[in-house]
């Protein structure tokens, strides 16, 4: 884990895991994520973590994220339950944030989209 220099570690609280999002005929998908055999405080923040602290922990830990197997199964995941806290699939709480009103959005705009061609055809 990445640690500037002169401070005491802090280690995680790490909310519990819920029931995965998906299982197939090989057992829940995250039996194969890559984050299982790493150190779990570097996907979730220490409390009263400094700003730097945290960007480099959050880096760290999607380093790990991007050489996982199963990181888009961990994404959608962590979308759809949705998680509140920690580095999930690769994007922290903060980009998942986003990435949730971006899905709503395009909902809206496809319905909206659908809503308008059912009224063309009926005119």
């Amino acid at each position: 884990m990445l640690q500037l220099p002169h401070q005491p570690l802090q280690v995680a609280a790490v909310p519990p895991q819920r029931a995965p999002a998906r299982e197939d005929e090989a057992g829940p998908w995250h039996a194969e994520a890559v984050c299982r055999r790493d150190e779990a405080g570097l996907f979730f923040a220490p409390s009263k973590e400094p700003t730097a602290a945290r960007l480099a922990r959050e880096a760290a830990a999607k380093r790990v994220c991007g050489r996982c197997p199963v990181m888009v199964e961990c994404r959608e995941h962590a979308l759809l339950q949705p998680e509140p806290y920690g580095v999930w699939g690769g994007l922290t709480a903060a980009e998942r944030r986003v990435a949730l009103a971006r899905r709503r959005r395009r909902v809206v705009e496809l319905r909206k989209a659908g809503a308008a061609d059912r009224i063309a055809l009926a005119g």
